[in-house]
């Protein structure tokens, strides 16, 4: 990609397959959420080396918290990982430019992982590149419920007129506000759907779907994707 025109502003990825990729290797579900850690690292440095000014990783739906109970200890433990690496790296990521955001419910995570997510939103630095929205306890549905019940009590309080709701206004009080909607969304792993992710915002999003297991995706995958999405003919309705 040597025209940055072509990039997309926001892209968003949903990281899929990485049970898959572990039991197709006879390991245990938990190694591939690691290996799946390790690509979420190199993708996101990935978009800040080439300038995508945002990009959404989903990794923990509201969902999956169905999972089994030692799977759900295996991940929480993986973002208590990232969160502290992110913590001693802080510096190279500031110098970077990274600002990292956290989307979803986080009201029922663990109160030591939500310590950790609050230093470092609190420590982002003032000038950054590259935003990285990382949708924890997240869905969509979830997402639009909040965003309501937010307007409705500045409703009930005559802070505004129900006539007065636009579509900015709902933009306004999503989890993603006051950034642009995802031009681009990646699914790997073979899926088709988006899983309540971004239920909103991808409305007029480029979908780009792989085979390739999460825990296999590759700078060059993206690269892919970036390619297909550059040769697309956006019209968001026009001709």
């Amino acid at each position: 990609m040597t025209d940055k025109s072509a990039l997309p502003q926001h892209v968003g990825i949903i990281m899929d397959g990485n049970g898959r990729w572990a039991k197709k290797r006879g390991l245990a579900r938990t190694e591939g959420h690691k290996r799946g850690a390790e690509v979420f690292r190199a993708i996101s440095t990935y978009c800040s080396d080439i300038g995508i000014p945002f990009v959404t990783f989903y990794a923990f739906s509201t969902e999956n918290w169905k999972r089994p109970q030692q799977e759900v200890d295996v991940i929480m433990d993986i973002f208590r990982d990232f969160l502290h690496e992110a913590e001693d790296r802080q510096q190279e990521n500031a110098e970077r430019g990274f600002r990292f955001h956290f989307i979803g419910d986080l009201t029922v995570l663990p109160e030591d992982i939500r310590g950790l997510i609050d230093f470092m939103e609190a420590n982002n630095p003032e000038r950054y590149g590259t935003t990285v929205n990382v949708a924890v306890n997240y869905g969509g549905r979830a997402e639009l419920t909040h965003a309501a019940q937010q307007i409705a009590a500045q409703v009930q309080t005559g802070e505004l007129k129900a006539q007065d709701i636009t579509e900015a206004t709902i933009a306004s009080h999503l989890y993603t506000a006051n950034q642009p909607d995802p031009d681009l969304i990646i699914r790997p792993s073979g899926e088709y759907r988006l899983s309540n992710f971004l239920t909103w915002q991808s409305a007029y999003a480029e979908f780009w779907f792989s085979d390739v297991l999460w825990p296999d995706f590759t700078t060059a995958d993206f690269d892919r994707a970036l390619a297909d999405y550059a040769r697309r003919s956006r019209r968001f309705g026009g001709v």
